[in-house]
């Protein structure tokens, strides 16, 4: 249905959108006039619509900084009409937001059909369970890598899995060495998809740009979704998606006519990091998904803004982002973890 974000948050100095704010418009950012059509959070309070930025582009490109220290939350996020068409011309004034039941202290930048470096993992089952479906997954993988990477700002890596995570492939620009990677993958062996997603966050995604150059972070999953070899729980899988601001889409390999409880998981993983479960009706459709989510990817918008009564505490915040036309449904991630430590000034 509806695209997915990504979220970044740190605390430190920050380099922000596009174009040159004083500190005086950022004072002047006022709270959007209450609406009894807008919905109550837990506390009474209601979503702000966001104020506006004024912003200049120079070459197509939206480039501003501010330094300032400050609590920084980085969402993307997309936004579909009843079709799945994607509306890539909404303005701040279109949404309204709640981080933890609140509206934001203040919001420093927002950017449409943002254009960020991607760093993308290719998670490909490769259990028994698969085995007559795997070369489908390997082309259909290949092609999306090809059709997807820009070599000049993008990175990729290529895990496979059954009982283990296998890398194949670590973070590279490269196509051939990616293509390798996926070709030298091998199936066989039971199927610890936690396991996988849950190392694949924590071992390439947490880390990754932090405290550089803001990116777009996602995972690509292809699995028929029955896991049976993990020690982490499936709860645990999604957290660490959360802790690393990854959005995460499924392809489904089950081409049975009925979805099955493998299928259900994969629809669990996708909406709680603000992805999209696809579910192809043949192999032969597997690249018709591959292909729109490389349309997703390119059609994103892009929210910088500083929560309110935020604590560097470890604790789960949940976010709720809607367009004020409700004919439209924003694709977003559920929430985001804290990080831990000495609280930002």
């Amino acid at each position: 249905m509806m695209s997915g974000f990504f979220l970044r948050l740190r605390s430190g100095l920050v380099l922000l959108l596009a174009l040159s704010l004083s500190a005086a418009a950022l004072a002047q950012t006022k709270p959007a006039e209450k609406s009894s059509s807008q919905p109550q959070s837990q506390t009474g309070s209601q979503p702000q619509q966001l104020p506006s930025i004024q912003a200049k582009t120079k070459n197509g490109n939206t480039q501003y900084t501010i330094q300032q220290q400050v609590n920084e939350v980085d969402l993307v996020f997309t936004v579909t009409d009843k079709h799945g068409h994607f509306i890539n011309n909404l303005q701040e004034s279109d949404f309204a937001l709640l981080d933890n039941q609140r509206s934001p202290k203040r919001v420093f930048s927002f950017t449409q059909q943002t254009n960020l470096p991607l760093r993308l993992g290719v998670l490909i089952d490769t259990s028994t369970s698969i085995r007559r479906r795997f070369n489908f997954e390997q082309q259909a993988s290949t092609a999306f890598l090809l059709q997807t990477l820009r070599p000049q700002s993008d990175r990729a890596f290529v895990m496979g899995f059954d009982v283990t995570p296998d890398y194949k492939q670590n973070w590279t620009n490269n196509l051939d060495l990616l293509t390798q990677g996926i070709n030298a993958l091998r199936p066989g062996g039971g199927t610890a998809l936690y396991d996988a997603l849950y190392s694949a966050c924590r071992d390439k995604m947490l880390d990754v740009a932090r405290g550089q150059m803001a990116v777009r972070k996602a995972m690509i999953l292809i699995s028929d979704g029955d896991d049976n070899q993990s020690h982490a729980y499936l709860d645990d899988a999604i957290k660490e998606c959360q802790r690393a601001s990854t959005i995460v889409y499924t392809i489904s390999t089950n081409t049975s006519p009925s979805r099955d409880r493998g299928d259900d998981i994969l629809k669990k993983i996708a909406e709680a990091t603000g992805g999209r479960a696809f579910y192809p009706q043949r192999l032969e459709d597997m690249p018709i998904s591959f292909a729109a989510i490389q349309n997703e990817l390119r059609s994103q918008y892009a929210l910088v803004y500083e929560p309110a009564d935020f604590q560097n505490n470890g604790a789960f915040r949940s976010i709720y982002l809607y367009c004020l036309n409700r004919r439209y449904k924003v694709r977003v991630m559920k929430g985001y973890f804290a990080p831990k430590g000495s609280q930002a000034q």
